[in-house]
Formats: structure tokens, sequence, C-alpha cells
């Protein structure tokens, strides 16, 4: 840990930094789409849509889980207290960079048996998770344990969590411009409870 007398280093050189290594993976995920194609029909066709990621990861799916409900779909984060029994007809949206988070693999297991689809955004196509997906979105990042910085140079899987982020938000933006409806058309549906 830096004493307080160390200077850090300059932030803006650590922005560039995690910029330019999103942009890396977006350039790479752009030269094969037909997967997050395949995930927005999946969205749109789903009964119900359930989103489940551990830490970081799961938070980033809180996001999309918000634009999705903002879009009009049935959207339930695993875990909370008011989540239904996942059945046929609706979707897993999942998230883990080694594709072996137990909770998550186990929930997969749940959804597929109850005639469900998972769709998984991963690090590892070869996975347990990916296994069992109807739709795997493989993300060329670090792992979490991978620390030898040669896929980034972030922290623990940081940047496979924010490509979570930005993979959500692309299919949010997709399904919205489909969709015809306006920003106000979706505004009234944003929380007014804060």
């Amino acid at each position: 840990m830096p004493s307080r007398t160390d200077t850090p280093p300059a932030v803006n050189l650590a922005l560039a930094a995690i910029a330019a290594e999103n942009a890396s993976i977006v350039r790479q995920l752009l030269v094969a789409t037909a997967p997050l194609d395949r995930a927005a029909a999946a969205l749109t066709g789903a009964r119900r849509v359930f989103l489940l990621g551990a830490g970081r990861s799961g938070l980033a799916l809180r996001m999309t889980a918000m634009r999705l409900m903002h879009l009009g779909l049935a959207v339930h984060v695993v875990g909370e207290v008011t989540t239904p029994a996942i059945a046929a007809g609706d979707v897993l949206l999942t998230a883990s960079g080694s594709g072996t988070t137990a909770a998550v693999v186990r929930a997969a297991e749940t959804a597929t048996a109850s005639g469900a689809q998972v769709i998984a955004i991963t690090t590892a196509p070869d996975s347990p998770l990916a296994a069992l997906a109807a739709v795997t979105v493989v993300v060329p990042a670090a792992q979490k344990q991978d620390h030898d910085g040669l896929l980034s140079l972030q922290y623990s899987g940081a940047l496979f969590e924010q490509t979570v982020v930005v993979l959500g938000d692309a299919i949010f933006h997709s399904l919205w411009k489909a969709s015809g409806a306006t920003a106000d058309e979706l505004w009234p549906r944003h929380a007014n409870l804060e």
C-alpha cells in the first residue's frame, strides 16, 4: 500500500489505458456480432428475463436489468425476494468471466432443466456455463485470476466487467431503436421512488 507521501500516478494515464482496452475489446466483438444478435433476439422473444452474475459482474447486469425494464420487458434480478421461479419461455442472462462461478452455473442448470434459455457472457467458451448456454458471448478479456497483465493492465477482471456494462447497453440500444419507442415513451417506467 502506498504511503501518504507517495505521489499517485496521473489518473489521466489510467483513464487513457482503460479507454484503449475497452476500444480494443469492442473492435474484437464487432468482428463477430452473431452471438450478440442472437442474445438480443432471445431477450425480445422471452416471456420473462432473469439476470444473474456474482460480484461486479452482477452489478453490471443490474444496470442491464434496469434498461430492459425501461423497454417494458418483465425483468427479474436473481436473488431479490420478489423473483419468481424460472420456467419455459423465460431467459436467464448471466455473466461470469470464468464461466465456473458456482451459483451462476447452478442457476443455469436449473434454468435449462426448467425449459428456459440461458445466455452466457464469459471469457471462457469451454466453461461449464458456456456448455449450458443457448447463446454464448465470448469476451476476449482477462479472467479475474489472470494477473500477468497480458490481456489487461487492469485489476482482477475489471475489463470483463466493463464490457458487460457496454454489451448490456448495446443490446438495450439495439432493442430500443428496433421498438420505435421514443425516449419520452420509455421515461414513465423510470423509477420515481428515488
